[in-house]
């Protein structure tokens, strides 16, 4: 099995196919000249055979009506040229009249016989008749005995002249083609293997270092410069390593940031109950103070807990949006009425501003999830008697909502990692001000979920603005 998928592989492989294109490039213009040359010499003989036994059958048809051939065939000059022409080309010579009588036979064959056929019929009617047989291997011409006083023809000289010596020559340059096209075929080969070697080398190579990256000791990146192609495949698996190191840092962090968040209201609890235990005659209203603070405790697990199943949730798919055409305006009023009182209790000021109606299709619990935490962050941030701003725009395809607040505001050097989960700009206040560090990683979930995009802008000390832009139709 092993080698028969090592075979198979091999077959599927750029350096065999790379080799079969040489092989095709090399050998199939070989071929194809080899049969046009010799298909091209063979025409080009036997035409020019062809012409020299006309020429010479015309001079000698008008010495036989000159010579009255065809009423006295003892004359001695015509009877010497058809033995020497015969003897030339090897050949058959057949004088015919009117009557298809053979009146001459070169062979002594069928003299005085009687031959009726295509080509001494329309040679009668004063057609010249040429005609090439590749399979018996003879050419056969027939012209016409004219009487040259009226231009009347009355006979017909038919000669046959065999090809064998051609057949031969071309039999002889046969041999020396397929020669050279077994030595050229052999060199082709060799050139093939070793080109085909060289232009798979650094694929494979490619490969091997990609291998040798994923067992965990080759180098951080592909350095591989032959090929302009090459090139491009390197710096794109390098462009898509690096992406996989963020990611693996950031699953590495989110692991570390679970585990801290998770750990944290349980060493909580486990301080509070022992200091419990250890006190033997507690009074009642420590245990309550204790035991409130393990309820709150046991509040923030559960906090973390859900947060992160809904972002697990999110992370799946998009297939459990619950779309509905929503009226926006409507939408936003609701929530800056639920966390209103949230806010007179930091004394800061929220202010809702709708430029027109705005009717989309999306998901009402998740965007109001999305937008509450916007503005909820924005009041905790805040300082006392700061605003909160939320203003609704759109155009003919997407609608914005901006959250705008004058609180402390967030470092530049944060303001790239506020989307990560767990993530917090002042880890000293997390516990002061609460949350679990992931409302940001949510709603901007819940964004890219609607098709849409969020984007913050922060200046340090001034406060924060946070711009969402949502389609207003939901793309599946």
């Amino acid at each position: 099995m092993k080698r028969k998928k090592k075979i198979r592989d091999y077959f599927k492989s750029l350096k065999f196919r790379l080799l079969l294109v040489l092989l095709l490039f090399g050998l199939v213009p070989m071929f194809v000249m080899q049969f046009f040359v010799i298909r091209g010499y063979e025409k080009r003989a036997i035409n020019v055979r062809m012409v020299d036994i006309l020429s010479q059958s015309k001079i000698l048809s008008d010495q036989i009506a000159a010579y009255g051939y065809l009423e006295d065939n003892s004359n001695d000059v015509v009877n010497k040229q058809f033995e020497q022409l015969s003897n030339i080309y090897d050949g058959r010579i057949l004088v015919i009249d009117r009557t298809f009588r053979i009146h001459k036979d070169t062979y002594d064959i069928d003299s005085g016989k009687i031959i009726i056929s295509e080509e001494v019929v329309k040679c009668i009617q004063g057609e010249d008749v040429t005609k090439y047989d590749p399979v018996n291997g003879f050419i056969e011409i027939a012209v016409p005995v004219r009487q040259t006083a009226v231009d009347d023809v009355i006979g017909v000289m038919l000669v046959s002249v065999s090809t064998d010596v051609t057949q031969t020559h071309i039999d002889y340059l046969s041999q020396i083609a397929f020669s050279v096209l077994v030595t050229a075929g052999l060199v082709c080969v060799v050139l093939a293997i070793v080109l085909a070697s060289q232009l798979a080398h650094p694929f494979i190579q490619l490969s091997k270092s990609i291998d040798e990256i994923e067992a965990g000791y080759g180098g951080d990146e592909l350095m591989i410069h032959s090929y302009s192609e090459t090139e491009l495949i390197c710096e794109r698996t390098n462009e898509l390593l690096a992406r996989m190191k963020v990611l693996d840092d950031s699953r590495q962090e989110f692991v570390s940031n679970v585990s801290h968040e998770l750990k944290t209201p349980l060493t909580s609890m486990k301080v509070l109950a022992d200091s419990l235990n250890m006190q033997e005659n507690a009074p009642i209203e420590l245990y309550k103070e204790f035991m409130q603070d393990i309820t709150n405790e046991i509040d923030r697990e559960n906090k973390i807990i859900t947060d992160l199943l809904s972002l697990v949730k999110m992370d799946k798919s998009a297939d459990s949006l619950n779309i509905a055409s929503l009226n926006i305006n409507e939408l936003l009023e609701l929530i800056l009425k639920r966390l209103r009182p949230i806010a007179e209790k930091q004394h800061v000021e929220l202010v809702l501003e709708s430029f027109r109606p705005v009717t989309a299709e999306v998901d009402e619990v998740k965007l109001t999830l999305a937008i509450s935490n916007l503005v909820e962050n924005g009041i905790k941030y805040n300082s006392e008697n700061g605003w909160v701003h939320v203003s609704l725009n759109a155009d003919h395809q997407f609608f914005y909502v901006k959250v705008e607040d004058n609180g402390v505001g967030i470092p530049q050097d944060s303001l790239d990692r506020i989307f990560e989960r767990f993530y917090r700009v002042d880890k000293s206040h997390s516990k002061e001000i609460g949350g679990t560090g992931l409302g940001l990683a949510i709603t901007r979930s819940i964004v890219l979920m609607h098709r849409g995009a969020i984007k913050a802008f922060s200046t340090e000390g001034e406060g924060t603005i946070f711009n969402v832009r949502i389609p207003l139709n939901y793309i599946v």
